[in-house]
């Protein structure tokens, strides 16, 4: 089944209203489906690779985890899980500390408050379990930063993707984003699918919240200053209608997708998702890549593929940090 509301579609209120009724039927179906596809395909396994770049910026703010199998950490779960995975890109701004405490605590938070034992529906949890855990993440910190003397005014993105079973939740705070690489049989080519939503202070919602609050946005900015509307940290704008609540997508795999790509804008600066996603694609065919002593070929060849993205996106004046993730699907 494809993804559900995987692009940002528009904001008319007919449209918001008849995809939620679509999200209820949707979720009838998708019971009727996962009986009949549970066997067929299996828990997908899911391993990360990363590459980083510092660029032409002085110092490397953004941060990154990989997860691949909390499943013993969420214990004890709901009887209808069986494997929990997570991935997340955060970039930082005005400081390192945002995004290093995201990449310390948001998954922390995220075990604690994940559904222990049984529950009604997973999915519902799962969202609540997110929204909770990015609320209390920025909470923690912004405490923390205004404690200070001088108080911090880091602030940082988030992107992250918790996979339960084969259920992908996306969960996103600013203009870092993820993409996911679907092969279409008819075709035969790769489709690069948005997993996120970005929020810039320029879209029509963010920019009313921020001036309901009493904030403008100028030059595309905040106050003329910051570029995303959502955020963990920035302490200062916080009262200006910047929110850390994320948007959370879901995702079911198919056995037809490949890899996640989530990555800061640095990448997508320079990159459209489908050339990042075709990048990737022709690295991973590349019969040139030779596995290192005691690596796996897959593993030499997701490692080149992250790297040679990087490096690219350096080469073509990005000028910002980059940090690419690709995670693979493995069948």
């Amino acid at each position: 089944s494809a993804p559900e509301q995987v692009s940002a579609g528009g904001d008319a209120k007919g449209e918001k209203r008849k995809s939620l009724e679509e999200e209820e039927k949707n979720g009838r179906e998708e019971l009727v489906e996962k009986k009949v596809c549970k066997g067929s395909v299996g828990i997908l396994g899911l391993k990360g690779y990363v590459a980083e770049r510092k660029g032409e910026r002085e110092d490397m703010q953004d941060a990154h985890v990989i997860l691949n199998d909390i499943t013993e950490e969420c214990q004890p779960l709901p009887s209808q899980v069986t494997r929990v995975s997570y991935f997340a890109v955060f970039d930082g701004h005005g400081g390192v500390r945002a995004s290093k405490f995201a990449a310390q605590n948001l998954h922390l938070n995220l075990i604690k408050k994940f559904p222990k034992g049984e529950v009604v529906s997973v999915e519902k949890t799962v969202k609540r379990c997110l929204l909770d855990t990015f609320k209390h993440t920025d909470e923690e910190f912004l405490k923390q930063a205004s404690s200070q003397k001088p108080a911090w005014k880091d602030g940082s993105t988030a992107t992250c993707v918790l996979a339960v079973d084969n259920t992908l939740y996306i969960a996103n705070l600013g203009d870092s984003r993820a993409i996911l690489c679907r092969y279409n049989e008819e075709s035969q080519k790769h489709a690069a699918l948005s997993l996120s939503k970005e929020h810039n202070p320029t879209q029509y919602e963010e920019r009313m919240r921020i001036q309901k609050a009493g904030g403008n946005v100028r030059d595309g900015r905040v106050l003329g200053v910051l570029e995303v509307s959502r955020s963990i940290g920035d302490g200062q704008y916080k009262r200006c209608g910047v929110i850390s609540v994320p948007d959370i997508k879901r995702c079911q795999l198919t056995h037809n997708d490949r890899f996640i790509l989530i990555a800061c804008d640095g990448l997508f600066k320079v990159f459209t998702p489908e050339e990042a996603v075709n990048f990737i694609v022709s690295c991973l065919e590349d019969k040139n890549i030779q596995k290192r002593e005691g690596k796996q070929e897959a593993d030499a060849r997701y490692e080149a593929a992250c790297n040679r993205l990087a490096n690219k996106a350096v080469q073509r004046g990005s000028a910002d940090n980059v940090t690419v993730m690709v995670v693979r699907i493995e069948h």
